[in-house]
């Protein structure tokens, strides 16, 4: 019999600056919220007012993490220490795997006004932090979406629903990452392996989750308990969220701003091949 995962945790996200000035919604890495193992950070983008995010991320290093951009609405511009550079937009997914070191920069700029998105950071174990960086772009056209019953749809970015899988592999945490939608009332139950962690973001609508009896209203990130399948039941006006879920990894972590190690010693060797010019290296 499947156990359905309870709610473990409510977080409301706080208003965080970071970057050059950007204005940004946190869920993860917070005062309520400091690490979710394997997930480090989540961030919720977005405003009606470009100076919010206009400022945007210049240059700026990573490593031993993994960052996921997700788009709603708007672009992005990118450039990255291994040559990659380019826009995404509305539905597209950036995965990126820091490694050993990577130095990249990502400027937003709205599409009718609009800009709005995610950024998920997904830890990497030990014995892939000093790995080779990978870049990894995926257009809204390629992420393919699962049609299921009662009108339920859901953008499979990582993992699979409804017989459809994401794009994404080859992936440590082996993730689950899905963009789902809900009409009003509806109730989809979705599995996620057991010992996984898992949260949910609910950002348009209300929703219940578990045998909780009690709507939330977006945005908010839902902590899920352990079991085997995620229920969640649509309010009167529907709900949208990203469903997260990742293999735990049970390391100590240490992390300085972009860094994050095992020890302290990583993050001083981080910064100092910063410092002397050896962070970005060449194979």
């Amino acid at each position: 019999m499947n156990q359905v995962r309870q709610i473990q945790q409510v977080i409301e996200p706080q208003v965080v600056m970071e970057g050059a000035g950007v204005r940004l919604r946190r869920s993860i890495a917070g005062r309520a919220l400091d690490y979710l193992d394997p997930f480090l950070l989540f961030d919720h983008f977005g405003s009606d007012n470009p100076a919010d995010y206009l400022p945007g991320f210049p240059m700026h290093p990573h490593r031993g993490i993994e960052t996921v951009t997700y788009m709603l609405a708007g672009k992005v511009t990118h450039r990255d220490s291994l040559g990659n550079a380019g826009t995404i937009g509305a539905g597209d997914v950036q995965w990126m795997t820091s490694g050993r070191g990577i130095m990249h920069e990502e400027m937003p700029q709205p599409v009718s006004g609009k800009m709005a998105g995610f950024q998920l950071w997904v830890n990497l174990p030990a014995r892939l932090k000093m790995t080779r960086p990978r870049y990894q772009e995926y257009l809204a056209a390629s992420i393919p979406e699962a049609q299921l019953a009662d009108g339920v749809g859901i953008r499979v970015v990582a993992g699979e629903a409804g017989g459809v899988r994401g794009p994404v592999t080859e992936i440590a945490a082996e993730p689950t990452y899905l963009d789902i939608r809900l009409p009003a009332g509806v109730t989809y139950a979705h599995p996620a392996p057991a010992g996984h962690t898992a949260f949910a973001y609910l950002f348009e609508g209300s929703a219940l989750f578990g045998d909780s009896d009690r709507p939330l209203a977006s945005p908010r990130l839902i902590v899920f308990g352990d079991g085997d399948v995620v229920q969640t039941r649509a309010g009167d006006e529907g709900a949208r969220f990203l469903l997260v879920s990742g293999k735990p990894l049970g390391e100590p972590i240490a992390r300085y701003g972009p860094f994050v190690m095992n020890t302290r010693q990583e993050i001083m060797q981080a910064l100092a091949d910063l410092q002397n010019g050896t962070f970005v290296t060449a194979d």
